[in-house]
C-alpha cells in the first residue's frame, strides 16, 4: 500500500496561517481579561462601628484616693456616780440635742446626803456665829484687865477654826448637790445615739471603763480621712497656700452622688511606714449620705484645667508601640492614629496630643478595622462628658 502525500497550495495555506493567527490573538486577550480581573483590588464591605465624638471642655485636676468616714464628735456617756439606772429617755438611734436628758440614777441617796451636809453648815454657821461674838467681847475687855491674853486668843483661834469649818461645809453642799446633778445624765453634744449598752434596772458603776452607757456620734458635719503618697505632698501644699480645696466624696455603689467638702487638716509628718501623708475634710452631711466607718471613693480637687481635649475610655486602644484610635473621615473611612492619653475623668480620657474637638472616633468595633476601612455608622455612642 503506497503512502499518499497531500500538496497545499498556496492559497489554502494562507487561510490556515491567518486562521492560527485570529486563534492566538483571541487566547491572548482572553489572558489578559483574566489577569486583569486577578489584580484588580476587591471592594471592602463596610463595618458596623459606634464612634463618639471627642469634645473640649475645662476639667478638674484631682488626686483620688479612698478614705473613710470619722464622726465629727464621739462621747462615751458613762455614770459619774454610782447607782440604780431607774429610766432611760430615748431609743437606740435617736438624734439627740445637746442638754436633752438621757438617764436618771436613783438620786434618793445623794438627795439625803445634801441634806445632811446642808444640816452640818448650818450647825458651824451658828457655831462660827457665837465665836464671833465671843471673839468680839474678850476683845473689848482684854486691854483692861479682865481677861487673860491666852483667853482671848484661844477664843479668836477656836472662831478662826469654825470659820474654815464652815467653808468645807460649804464645799461639801456643793459636791452633794453636784453628785445629786449628775443623777440625770444629759447629751453633751448634738448627735445620734448608738446601741444601748446598759438598761433601766441595773446598778452602774461610777466611769466604769468596760460597760458605758451609751455612745454618741456628732455625724453633720462630718470628717472622710483618707492618705496620699507623698510626692503629691508639694503641689497639695501649693494649692492649699492659694486658697479653699475642694474634696468630692462618694459611697461605693452611688458613684452619682457626691458629697462636696472642704479640705480642712493636713498631718504635721509623712508615715515613715507607708510614704504617706493622712488628710482630712469635713463635710455639711445635712442628708446623712456619710456615715461613720464607711470607705469613700475621694477625690481632692487642686485646679482646673482648660480646654482639655476628652474621649471616652473604650475609644483608646493599646498597640504595640503605643496608644491609638480610629478616627472616622468624612468619606466614611477611619484613620489610624496614635495618641498620647492624659488622666482619666470618670469614663472619659483625656487625649493631650492626636484628635482634636468634634473628630469623631470610634468606641466599638475597632478589631475589624485598619488604617482606611469604610465603617457604617451604626450608633452614636456616649459623648465625653
Amino acid at each position: 500500500m503506497s503512502d499518499k502525500i497531500f500538496i497545499f497550495s498556496p492559497a489554502q495555506i494562507r487561510i490556515f496561517l491567518s486562521a492560527i493567527f485570529v486563534v492566538a490573538i483571541f487566547s491572548t486577550l482572553s489572558c489578559s481579561r483574566d489577569s486583569s480581573a486577578k489584580g484588580r483590588p476587591q471592594s471592602r464591605p463596610e463595618v458596623p462601628v459606634t464612634v463618639a465624638a471627642a469634645v473640649q471642655k475645662d476639667v478638674p485636676v484631682q488626686i483620688k484616693a479612698i478614705g473613710k468616714v470619722q464622726a465629727y464628735s464621739t462621747v462615751t456617756v458613762k455614770a459619774q456616780v454610782p447607782g440604780e439606772l431607774l429610766s432611760v429617755h430615748f431609743r437606740e438611734g435617736q438624734d439627740v440635742r445637746k442638754g436633752d436628758l438621757l438617764f436618771t440614777i436613783d438620786p434618793r441617796p445623794f438627795e439625803a446626803q445634801l441634806k445632811q451636809a446642808e444640816a452640818n453648815l448650818a450647825r458651824d454657821r451658828a457655831q462660827l456665829a457665837n465665836a464671833k461674838k465671843q471673839t468680839e467681847r474678850y476683845g473689848t475687855v482684854v486691854s483692861k484687865g479682865y481677861v487673860s491674853q491666852d483667853q482671848y486668843d484661844s477664843i479668836s483661834a477656836n472662831a478662826s477654826a469654825l470659820d474654815a469649818t464652815v467653808r468645807a461645809g460649804e464645799a461639801a453642799v456643793e459636791n452633794a448637790k453636784l453628785s445629786l446633778k449628775y443623777c440625770y445624765i444629759r447629751s453633751p453634744i448634738d448627735g445620734c445615739a448608738g446601741e444601748l449598752k446598759v438598761h433601766a434596772g441595773n446598778v452602774v458603776k461610777a466611769n466604769d471603763e468596760a460597760l458605758p452607757l451609751v455612745v454618741i456620734n456628732q455625724v453633720s458635719p462630718i470628717f472622710v480621712t483618707f492618705s496620699v503618697p507623698e510626692q503629691n505632698l508639694p503641689e497639695i501644699k501649693k494649692h492649699k497656700a492659694e486658697g479653699k480645696l475642694e474634696v468630692f466624696a462618694s459611697v461605693p455603689g452611688s458613684e452619682n452622688e457626691l458629697a462636696r467638702g472642704e479640705l480642712t487638716f493636713m498631718d504635721n509628718a509623712v508615715d515613715f511606714s507607708t510614704g504617706t501623708i493622712q488628710l482630712k475634710a469635713q463635710f455639711s452631711n445635712k442628708d446623712r449620705s456619710l456615715w461613720p466607718g464607711q470607705f469613700t471613693n475621694v477625690s481632692l480637687t487642686l485646679e482646673q484645667q482648660k480646654g482639655a481635649v476628652l474621649v471616652p475610655f473604650e475609644a483608646v486602644q493599646a498597640g504595640q508601640h503605643a496608644q491609638y484610635v480610629f478616627v472616622v473621615k468624612s468619606d466614611n473611612t477611619v484613620e489610624y492614629r496614635t495618641v498620647s492619653p492624659g488622666r482619666t475623668i470618670g469614663a472619659d480620657v483625656i487625649i493631650e496630643k492626636g484628635v482634636s474637638p468634634g473628630e469623631s472616633v470610634v468606641t466599638d468595633g475597632q478589631f475589624r478595622l485598619a488604617d482606611g476601612s469604610r465603617v457604617k455608622v451604626v450608633e452614636k455612642g456616649n459623648q465625653a462628658e
